[in-house]
């Protein structure tokens, strides 16, 4: 991989997500290929915190229909961090 704002690609903003916080909990979609230990990496350098787990979800791509026409709607991949107690990600704070 290249560097760490090539394996984040954004935060996760939904309900699920916000209620995650609560648990020390962050969501983002992540590149593709990147592996857990790039993804830790990655979130310990750009926002200085300390990670205990990663776990990552392929989400498959989903038919989509606009008129006659059908199309997918692109797959992604999700990866949901722990972080240590005490640490936070200011992000998800400013609601």
């Amino acid at each position: 991989m290249k560097g760490s704002r090539d394996v984040i690609i954004k935060p996760v903003i939904s309900e699920k997500s916000y209620s995650l916080v609560e648990q020390n909990r962050y969501t983002f979609i992540v590149h593709p290929k990147s592996k857990k230990i790039e993804i830790k990496k990655a979130i310990e350098e750009i926002f200085n915190v300390k990670v205990i787990s990663v776990n990552t979800i392929k989400i498959a791509p989903k038919p989509r229909r606009l008129g006659a026409s059908m199309g997918y709607k692109s797959g992604y991949k999700k990866a949901i961090i722990t972080l240590k107690q005490g640490d936070s990600i200011p992000i998800f704070e400013s609601k």
